[in-house]
């Protein structure tokens, strides 16, 4: 895969945008209808177990061409810094849009076994719930915060432990902005628990808005550019209160020189 290599990666700025894109449809309605065609036909392969890890890559990176052929442009910054170690890790991101859980696999998959720790109601969606069911998430109900961080540290501890990387999603909800007061340390609890290293995660996606009767199928604005950076690697000590302020640091850090970079 073209990402499996690379520490960077840019949409090509000469990219040809898609003729129905530009002229007929626009993003919105020529994006979607490629991105259902891809969830459908890995959603019957995933209900018929014919989903290997593998492919679950492949399809993500179809979706993240998808994106391009609409005229998106991606840009992702080290992704060395999955490689800095041997084994698993904690990767622990901010949350914006359906977008991140679309693209991560084709970044991490390719270098690191992953999964993601998800909220229960999707693994129960028609089309994306047999695709996400086949990855083994964790499942958590968001309604019980207690049961939620036993699930987490128990099953998180076991995957870990088994080689598998862990993507936690730390905000309650989706939003287009960064709150460190509702970013949680779920992520650095099983880090320190499993003994395993975390890598933060900054990312702007909200070029992929969120819709407001289906969530999931809000507007598409190429004008955007979507954003993800992969820190530094690691090591959680004593309780964690210093890396999990590392980590909200280099997330704001860089959503200031993204939103900047937009203006300019």
């Amino acid at each position: 895969m073209i990402l499996a290599e690379k520490d960077s990666y840019r949409t090509d700025p000469n990219r040809k945008r898609s003729i129905f894109s530009k002229i007929f449809l626009g993003p919105k309605f020529t994006f979607y209808p490629q991105a259902i065609w891809i969830l459908l036909k890995n959603s019957r392969k995933a209900i018929k177990g014919l989903y290997p890890a593998e492919k679950w890559a492949e399809s993500s990176f179809e979706v993240m061409r998808a994106l391009e052929n609409v005229g998106a442009s991606i840009e992702i910054t080290g992704m060395n810094n999955m490689r800095k170690f041997n084994g698993p890790a904690v990767f622990i991101a901010n949350h914006m849009s359906a977008l991140e859980t679309q693209v991560l696999p084709c970044i991490i998959q390719p270098v690191k076994p992953v999964t993601f720790v998800v909220k229960e109601s999707l693994i129960h969606m028609p089309v994306f719930g047999p695709i996400m069911r086949s990855r083994d998430p964790i499942v958590v109900s968001r309604t019980n915060p207690r049961e939620d961080l036993r699930a987490v540290l128990e099953q998180g501890n076991e995957k870990l432990r088994q080689g598998q990387s862990i993507i936690v999603f730390p905000q309650s909800t989706r939003s287009s902005t960064f709150n460190p007061a509702e970013f949680n340390t779920l992520g650095i609890k099983l880090a320190l628990k499993a003994q395993v290293p975390v890598v933060p995660i900054a990312l702007k996606t909200d070029a992929w808005g969120i819709g407001k009767r289906i969530k999931d199928f809000g507007p598409i604005d190429i004008r955007k550019k979507i954003h993800f950076a992969f820190g530094e690697p690691m090591t959680v000590k004593n309780r964690g209160a210093e890396e999990h302020q590392e980590i909200i640091a280099f997330i704001s850090r860089k959503l200031e020189q993204w939103q900047k970079d937009d203006r300019a």
